[in-house]
């Protein structure tokens, strides 16, 4: 059996080329048909979209969409929905995931975008978010109203599930007209999100569109990329920087590129009781999604000082992702995937045979932890389960230790206590940091977070304010002056 993602209203699915893309994943096999559209077809795309958002989505008030969207996430939390089951299904074996991680993940991932997170995504952003559906006053005078763009484009990367609803959902609540570039790692999810909410609210279908192409090489390209009035593209920073250099001057363009996330432990943290369920949470957070999110944990600073030292934690986290393993079992890895660990690994044991590091962990293994004494800079492991711990005797230490990735930073999870945790954020916060979270919780942004520091909702508009000088001066106009 054939699934088609994409959603593509005004275009015939016989009129279009389909390219067929088969997973394997274990033991059973899909295949995912993707759409291929000519020059003529995505100009046509972009006309229809961009045409029905002016006319339909943009005079319909936020709160329906919001509705509307809430309706669609409450049938993919239903696990007995035709669509649950099927991403249940197939999500396995085209992202290669265990089927406990795509449930769990899925229903936690889902539940950011009920109707309560979403008014939070609005009131986070907007200090009154009735100024999407039209001008309303300012406190310092005047009125203001919030206009999305015509027509914004999505260019998703990454096999994460669902991850593309994220800035999806951001384009809708803005009543801009969306088009999503799927990811052939994962080009399911927001197909089913359009498709069903195009059910729920026919007129909000036919404001978006799902379809893919293979960057940089299909015809169709250049037109989404000339039509878009707004660009929102995840990637690598060569992929990012290939896509600025093909977009118009006057594109707004809003990359989000690959980031390095990190913990911090204090000494606080480490005693009998608390280190064992502190090291499972860290466990989660690196098995979750084998470290593929930008915000995933690849190092720990671990301090000492607490009655549990950084080398028995470092036992602690391993024993829990080894436990992890039979009840989520890691993901099938490429070639890639494997000679980037097996290189992480033998460089590992260079270092532990000179009684540098510990190495914990067999090559057999599904995941691998290391662990160092001697204080060492934020770089990159080989994902997948892969993690280094850095013993430190500060805390105060972290910040010059990560400052040379500054490029890459976003999310540390931090385990202290509060006058700690405050002092290190500003720290952190100084040299690039854009989110702090608890262990357990770094792969799981909360609704409304600033996603590398920036808004999900307001960099997406443009401002129009009349000035109260403006209304002023107009009342000399009105019919009832003499």
């Amino acid at each position: 059996m054939i699934e088609h993602a994409g959603h593509l209203p005004g275009l015939s699915r016989e009129a279009l080329r389909w390219r067929e893309v088969s997973h394997h994943a274990w033991g059973e096999s899909a295949i995912i048909a993707l759409p291929e559209l000519d020059e003529a077809q995505a100009a046509a795309l972009c006309t229809h979209v961009r045409g029905n958002a002016r006319t339909r989505l943009k005079q319909m008030p936020v709160a329906r969409i919001a509705a509307a969207i809430d309706a669609t996430i409450a049938r993919l939390l239903d696990r007995t929905h035709p669509l649950r089951r099927k991403a249940e299904h197939l999500l396995p074996i085209v992202t290669g995931y265990d089927r406990e991680t795509v449930r769990l993940g899925l229903t936690g991932y889902l539940k950011t975008f009920r109707r309560p997170q979403l008014l939070r995504f609005l009131a986070e952003d907007f200090a009154n978010p009735a100024m999407l559906d039209g001008f309303q006053p300012t406190p310092k005078g005047g009125y203001l109203c919030a206009h999305g763009p015509d027509l914004l484009l999505h260019v998703w990367a990454g096999n994460v599930p669902a991850l593309s609803l994220w800035s999806l959902i951001c384009g809708l609540l803005v009543k801009a007209g969306s088009i999503g570039k799927l990811a052939s790692a994962e080009p399911l999810t927001a197909s089913w999100f359009a498709s069903l909410l195009a059910e729920i609210d026919p007129e909000i279908g036919e404001c978006l569109a799902i379809t893919w192409w293979k960057g940089g090489e299909a015809a169709a390209e250049p037109v989404f990329l000339r039509e878009a009035d707004t660009v929102m593209a995840y990637g690598g920073n060569d992929t990012l920087t290939a896509l600025r250099a093909k977009l118009p001057i006057t594109t707004r363009f809003l990359p989000h590129g690959h980031k390095i996330g990190f913990g911090v432990i204090g000494r606080e943290a480490l005693d009998s009781r608390k280190a064992p369920a502190l090291a499972r949470l860290a466990a989660h957070d690196v098995a979750r999604y084998e470290q593929q999110g930008c915000y995933s944990p690849q190092l720990l600073f671990v301090e000492r000082g607490g009655r549990v030292a950084p080398a028995e934690f470092a036992r602690h986290v391993a024993q829990e992702l080894a436990a992890l393993a039979p009840h989520h079992p890691r993901r099938a890895l490429s070639q890639g995937e494997a000679a980037s660990i097996a290189t992480w690994r033998g460089a590992q044991e260079i270092c532990a045979m000179e009684g540098a590091a510990e190495l914990l962990g067999e090559p057999s293994d599904s995941w691998s932890v290391v662990h160092v004494e001697t204080p060492e800079a934020l770089s990159p492991t080989g994902l997948n389960r892969t993690l280094k711990l850095v013993a430190l005797d500060s805390l105060d230490d972290v910040p010059a230790l990560v400052a040379p990735q500054r490029s890459f930073l976003q999310t540390a999870g931090v385990a202290a206590a509060p006058e700690r945790l405050f002092r290190l954020a500003q720290q952190l916060g100084e040299i690039g940091v854009s989110r702090i979270a608890p262990l357990g919780r770094m792969t799981a942004p909360e609704a409304g977070w600033h996603h590398d520091g920036r808004f999900s909702l307001l960099d997406l508009v443009t401002l129009t304010e009349i000035e109260q000088s403006a209304e002023a001066a107009a009342e000399g106009f009105a019919p009832y002056v003499d």
